[in-house]
């Protein structure tokens, strides 16, 4: 492809792909949308135009365009933020992507009989997409824990959990011959560590992530599955490894009720409470 023109900014040209023509202005522009949504109000075009590797003015011209039409706001201290296009757009996603809402009462009931974070992914257009949090009572941080989070699947219990009843020749095609980052000392590096893992998750019926995703972070998550027996998502609690010894059977038990419970809903349009708690390792139902 030859060299735009002169006095014209790269960022401002296209490109092709398998799928046609690639306006990088727009790309450029979503890239910096999801920059200011991530900095909370405190984006400038300063750290923006450093943290997206563009030049400042292009950085200036994108944040122009995007309070234009009210995607972004200037703040009073020259800050940028959300505008309230932008948020009615992050609403709007949050509705179609968002549980139901029978799901969500069992997400409820997870959190409130273990106390902990606990947060819904569903298997969304080929992905795996955190849908709800709830917030534990104890003080716990984790990076990355938002709505909408679809990264490091192969670190993550409440994606292995989803990912150990996929088709495998689905799951090869997503991992296989890719790079698994090592975000810990402890994630899973290897495909084949992966498809040992997801063995292993099949034969217990929960996933388990001690400091996988992050140092001092566990988590146990379950999957639920729709009429078909495909999985449909996972329930997950997160707790600090110092608690987790002494709380892993239960929060088991838990996750894998609150599977039971969606996945006998999607079977059958009904929400009904266990007679009996689930125990022992074996796979949900």
């Amino acid at each position: 492809m030859s060299a735009p023109p002169e006095n014209v900014d790269p960022a401002s040209t296209e490109t092709d792909n398998a799928d046609g023509t690639v306006l990088q202005t727009l790309i450029r522009g979503l890239h910096l949308l999801e920059a200011v949504a991530e900095r909370n109000g405190t984006a400038t075009p300063k750290s923006l135009a450093r943290q997206l590797g563009l030049k400042q003015s292009t950085c200036y011209h994108l944040l122009r365009t995007l309070k234009s039409e009210g995607y972004v706001v200037r703040l009073p201290g020259g800050e940028f933020d959300i505008g309230p296009r932008g948020s009615a757009l992050g609403k709007n996603i949050s509705t179609r992507t968002g549980p139901a809402p029978d799901i969500a009462a069992i997400l409820t009931r997870l959190h409130n009989k273990t106390r902990e974070t606990a947060y819904v992914c569903g298997w969304f257009h080929g992905t795996i997409l955190r849908q709800q949090i709830i917030t534990g009572l104890h003080s716990l941080t984790v990076k990355n824990l938002d709505v909408g989070y679809v990264g490091n699947m192969h670190a993550r219990a409440s994606c292995q959990a989803i990912l150990a009843y996929l088709p495998e020749s689905q799951v090869r095609t997503m991992f296989s011959g890719t790079p698994l980052t090592k975000i810990t000392a402890n994630t899973i590096g290897t495909f084949d560590e992966l498809a040992t893992e997801l063995a292993t998750i099949r034969r217990r019926g929960y996933a388990l992530d001690i400091e996988a995703f992050e140092d001092d972070i566990c988590c146990v998550a379950a999957p639920f599955f729709d009429p078909a027996g495909v999985p449909a998502g996972s329930f997950t609690v997160s707790v600090p490894v110092s608690r987790f010894p002494q709380t892993r059977n239960t929060l088991a038990a838990e996750v894998r009720e609150a599977g039971a419970l969606a996945t006998n809903l999607l079977k059958t349009g009904r929400l009904t409470l266990p007679s009996a708690p689930l125990t022992g390792e074996s796979r949900p139902a």
